[in-house]
């Protein structure tokens, strides 16, 4: 094996160039790997190609499919490409033409079709051209390995290995690892390696059995929802009232998750563990007759317009009736122990709420989970080996928020298992020696290390290397200062952290306050900040619920009041004389951004959202947000020649049309990336990575580069801006209000009445958001915008 580090891998091949190939080859671009990806040669022309005058010898003709994959992934949305200027980085070929440059790869990956007699061609191939050594592996998402590498050599089979990818790459975190009984060590190794340091990916490892773990414990769970719907008599949206965040799941719950894999592809999976799966399972693993009538009539789900759900237009939905399979309007479901279960907080207590419910949909709750519980249990050792391996893939490719064996915790074990016994279930000998020898849960605490119980025995989970968990780091009692929207954690080293906990780390007060008091507290007893959080998103933006009540009571002195404190905790990490290193990470919207802007080093995870979407609520960015943008462009263009103005237009339209950026590397295109910032290969890591820069900058003798003054465009910059807001209202491209909130934007980018090239203090620019701010919160319609957010989470153009 040439594996020796994750960074060795720098080259890869994907063979088979459809969905699933092509999204593939865009993560490894997306990594920085350079990706052949080849597919078989067309055995005829398209009439375009016709047209052109080609032949089937042409090299466009010879790589269509890829060349056409390559294209499709450009145009995809949501995009698999983290830019699209990183298809550059795959190359198309074919199998006849290319087969040789097998041998100078790092890594082979088999994509295409899932026939078992399709998948050993291609191998047969592929060792035929390989350099011995190198890492293979397939995609199958359930296909036995060991059946697929029949045949070849023992050289070959010990370098093979199964590295399941689930769709589409870039989003979803879990990767399933399924060595066979001939696959090395070392080949282990390099995949889970590869997968996590270069691409980010969460690895469980599985073992060669149909399915897998994820699609096999996933595929048990929807056909026993399907069996007890039917015995329980419920509707398609009963069902998913149930099946979702009330039970730890998405939104998409049941019926939604199907439309959206289709359901002719979730027909292709049971049935694989219909073919596969012990005989003692079999059974398990049948669709009710009506399942394959919906196919019949061409109902698969979204891509077919419908499918258990079906759009009417208008933002109706109508649902299907079963068994007449006709639609109907969607009902509204409500009941008490759903409702319970939605005032209840965190995932553990709603569940509690729903199954101590006495109407039909606890009762259906409960009889679904028991049997997924139960069935989890009874693999563990057939799909692999760790609980914790089976709980990470749930809630890695399917965003369960807790796995089996953590719900089970959750419900309390011997309590639910002696209800079980009473309803007659076999409770599977993993359990009951559990309990027997007095061991309560699956998993259990101390300090900042979790166990899983194995073979008797609690271990230690496997964290990622240099990961820093605040959650544990907060239970052993490193907090510093806290109050109720966020707290100052100590990291070690002489590094504290900063992190958001209010709801939605939506800023208020309570953030700003302690954003004063951790600066303090740093500047007095640390070596640096840094700004970072565990929540799902770092910062959806300021409070607007606040801002709305005060501006509906015009309170006009009061939101003065808020606009001042926000761009005062703003300057103060600015000034803060030790280094500040922000990681955010998912959505980091309007103050989320104005938050990151101040520090003096940005780690992007490569899924970072990042814009001032003040604009979509009627308002412009007022707590520095467009001071710091002039800033950077000041900084970057410092000599007197450089006309300002072409780039003050650009941040003008990112900020105007409330641009965002579609992963971390994309903020460069947008704007927000400055030189020293950098973007992370893995989210997991990254307060470790920002501490570690903070570290880095203190021992290189750090000194504040506060500057206090910039240049700017002046009343020429904001003319040329001003045609450009006259050109889109007139196009009907903006509405009245729209403009109205362009030209304060353009009024404070220019840096107000000053002229060309002037150097203004930056509290004259905060001076002039805030005055826009506030007048803009006066608007009827600005506030029609705020409140039609807050209701619906969509913005208002009125």
């Amino acid at each position: 094996m040439s594996y020796q580090s994750w960074s060795d891998l720098r080259s890869a091949a994907v063979i088979g160039s459809g969905v699933m190939g092509a999204a593939i080859a865009a993560h490894l671009a997306n990594a920085g790997v350079e990706c052949h990806l080849l597919d078989i040669v067309p055995s005829a022309l398209t009439a375009d190609e016709l047209k052109m005058g080609r032949s089937l010898e042409h090299p466009a003709v010879r790589n269509r499919y890829a060349i056409q994959a390559i294209e499709r992934l450009k145009k995809t949305e949501p995009s698999p490409l983290y830019v699209e200027a990183f298809s550059t980085r795959i190359h198309p070929g074919n199998l006849e033409d290319d087969l040789t440059k097998l041998q100078k790869v790092d890594w082979i990956i088999e994509a295409v079709t899932e026939r078992l007699d399709i998948k050993r061609q291609v191998f047969a191939k592929v060792e035929a051209n390989w350099r011995e050594g190198t890492l293979v592996s397939s995609n199958t998402s359930g296909i036995s390995l060991a059946s697929i590498a029949e045949g070849l050599s023992d050289v070959f089979k010990a370098s093979f290995v199964g590295v399941h990818f689930f769709n589409p790459p870039r989003y979803m975190h879990l990767v399933e690892v399924i060595p066979t009984p001939d696959t090395s060590q070392e080949t282990v190794q390099a995949a889970v390696q590869y997968s996590e340091r270069r691409l980010g990916k969460g690895v469980v490892i599985a073992k060669d059995t149909p399915n897998f773990i994820g699609n096999r414990i996933a595929t048990h769970g929807i056909v026993t929802v399907l069996r007890e719907m039917e015995q329980a008599g419920l509707s398609i949206e009963e069902v998913d009232a149930v099946t979702g965040p009330a039970m730890g799941r998405p939104k998409s719950a049941t019926f939604r998750t199907l439309d959206l894999v289709g359901l002719d592809t979730f027909r292709h999976v049971v049935a694989n563990l219909a073919d596969y799966a012990p005989d003692e399972e079999k059974a398990l693993f049948t669709l009710p007759s009506w399942y394959d009538a919906l196919l019949e009539q061409g109902a698969i789900g979204e891509k077919a317009g419908r499918g258990f759900y079906k759009k009417l237009g208008k933002g109706r939905i109508a649902a299907l009736r079963l068994p007449s399979l006709a639609y109907e309007d969607r009902a509204a479901i409500n009941a008490p122990s759903l409702d319970a279960a939605k005032r209840a907080k965190g995932t553990k207590a709603r569940l509690q709420a729903l199954l101590q419910g006495k109407d039909r949909y606890s009762l259906f709750a409960w009889n679904t989970l028991k049997s997924n519980l139960l069935y989890s249990a009874a693999q563990l050792g057939v799909i692999a080996d760790r609980i914790e391996d089976i709980d990470k893939a749930m809630r890695w490719g399917f965003n369960w928020q807790l796995g089996p064996f953590e719900l089970w915790d959750a419900i309390g074990v011997r309590a639910s298992v002696e209800r079980m016994q009473q309803e007659g279930e076999i409770i599977p000998a993993v359990v009951l020696d559990m309990l027997k020898a007095g061991q309560e849960t699956f998993y259990k605490q101390e300090g900042i290390y979790r166990f899983y119980l194995s073979n008797g025995e609690y271990r230690k989970v496997e964290t990622v290397p240099e990961h820093i968990s605040l959650k544990d780091l907060k239970s052993v009692g490193r907090t510093i200062l806290q109050n109720a929207g966020a707290s100052l954690i100590d990291l070690g080293d002489g590094v504290a952290c900063l992190e958001f906990h209010s709801p939605n780390n939506a800023i208020g007060e309570d953030i700003l306050s302690m954003i004063h008091r951790s600066a303090a507290e740093v500047e007095r007893n640390y070596r640096g900040l840094v700004i970072a959080n565990e929540g799902r998103h770092f910062c959806v933006g300021a409070n607007i619920m606040l801002l709305l009540a005060e501006a509906q009571a015009e309170e006009w002195d009061e939101i003065d009041e808020i606009i001042m404190q926000f761009q005062q905790a703003m300057l103060r990490l600015k000034r803060l004389v030790k280094p500040v290193v922000a990681a955010p990470h998912q959505m980091t919207l309007g103050g989320g951004v104005e938050a990151c802007l101040p520090a003096d080093i940005i780690l992007f995870s490569p899924e970072t959202y990042f814009g001032l979407v003040e604009t979509g609520v009627g308002l412009i960015p007022a707590g520095g947000g467009c001071k710091e943008t002039l800033l950077n462009l000041s900084t970057s263009l410092p000599h007197k020649e450089d006309d300002l103005t072409p780039h003050v237009l650009r941040a003008f339209e990112t900020i105007a049309m409330a641009k965002v950026s579609s992963s971390g590397y994309d903020t460069e295109r947008s704007g927000y990336k400055r030189p020293q910032d950098r973007v992370l290969r893995d989210a997991r890591r990254r307060i470790y990575e920002a501490k570690q820069q903070v570290l880095a900058l203190d021992e290189a003798g750090f000194r504040s580069h506060y500057e206090p003054r910039m240049r700017v465009a002046g009343r020429e910059g904001r003319a040329v801006m001003t045609v450009a807001i006259h050109g889109m209202k007139e196009a009907g491209y903006i509405s009245e209000h729209d403009a109205l909130i362009a030209s304060k934007l353009a009024n404070i980018l220019a840096g107000g009445d000053a002229p060309a090239g002037a150097i203004v203090s930056e509290q004259s620019i905060l001076d002039l958001e805030r005055e826009a701010f506030l007048s803009l919160c006066g608007e009827l319609k600005t506030q029609q915008r705020m409140e039609h957010m807050l209701r619906t989470g969509k913005p208002l153009r009125n």
